[in-house]
């Protein structure tokens, strides 16, 4: 996820708008600063969460960056009375853009667990975060979930093997207690926790469709033609083998986050 990149549906990233929007709200929640003169969402996807970003701080300067242009033409298009400055730009590089320029929020909500490298990318943005400012981030956990884990296994036993590896994206997020070391430096408020979230999806193939806009989308993006339909059908039985539905007819996932914040001293 370092360059930019039409991978991401975001028409199909909102159809659980409202099960991904929940640890937004979360961090948003605890984040205190009253008057921040300046915001910027790292990672914003289709700017849902940005806007509501602007909504709480209405007086700020709020800048919303994502490595896909499709995401950030829906955002353009869902919120163009938003006074929002969307920009086309990865995360790396925006950091090393940004050296010399400090923010009083820098927000992420699910996209640093795409990025390799924390030991060095959280001290730098903490680097950015202005004196008594705050960097909130939220990131997916999930890698050892059955639903990530049989990613990695159906990518590795296939015919598509060794075109997926380039694809597959490894365990990025560390335990808390890293972070909590990476930002001591920086910060002698800093709190990480994690949350469990239970979703109960309807439908047929709920946690296909889910995971197909996330995790997923870089293999799917991969693969063409038969190829890509073959590791779906392969990959969505054992799905529902793994994710069988309940006596209710409904399919239960389970969602682990990482939460992190530090305020800057």
């Amino acid at each position: 996820m370092d360059s930019v990149s039409d991978i991401w549906n975001p028409d199909s990233y909102l159809d659980f708008a409202n099960d991904r929007v929940r640890p937004a709200l979360e961090l948003i929640s605890h984040i205190k600063i009253e008057n921040p003169a300046s915001i910027v969402d790292l990672g914003c996807g289709p700017g849902n969460i940005t806007a509501i970003l602007r909504d709480r701080w209405k007086a700020a300067s709020i800048s919303g960056v994502d490595n896909s242009s499709a995401m950030l033409d829906r955002a353009r298009a869902e919120y163009p009375d938003k006074n929002i400055n969307w920009k086309l730009e990865s995360i790396n590089d925006w950091v090393s853009d940004k050296r010399n320029e400090t923010f009083d929020v820098i927000f992420s909500n699910a996209a640093l667990h795409w990025l390799g490298g924390h030991k060095d990318l959280f001290p730098q943005l903490m680097d950015r975060v202005a004196t008594d400012g705050v960097l909130a981030v939220q990131m997916p956990n999930n890698f050892s979930a059955p639903s990530h884990k049989l990613i990695t296994e159906t990518a590795a036993e296939g015919p598509w093997a060794e075109q997926l590896t380039p694809a597959l994206n490894r365990a990025a997020v560390a335990w808390p207690a890293a972070y909590k070391g990476w930002l001591h430096p920086y910060s002698k408020n800093v709190e990480v926790w994690e949350i469990h979230y239970t979703q109960y999806f309807d439908g047929d193939d709920p946690v296909l469709k889910w995971i197909s806009s996330t995790a997923l989308a870089p293999v799917l993006s991969t693969l063409k033609g038969t190829m890509r339909e073959s590791f779906i059908a392969v990959y969505g039985r054992r799905l529902r083998e793994a994710y069988p539905k309940n006596a209710e007819g409904r399919t239960v996932y389970k969602m682990r986050r990482t939460f992190i914040l530090a305020v800057k001293d």
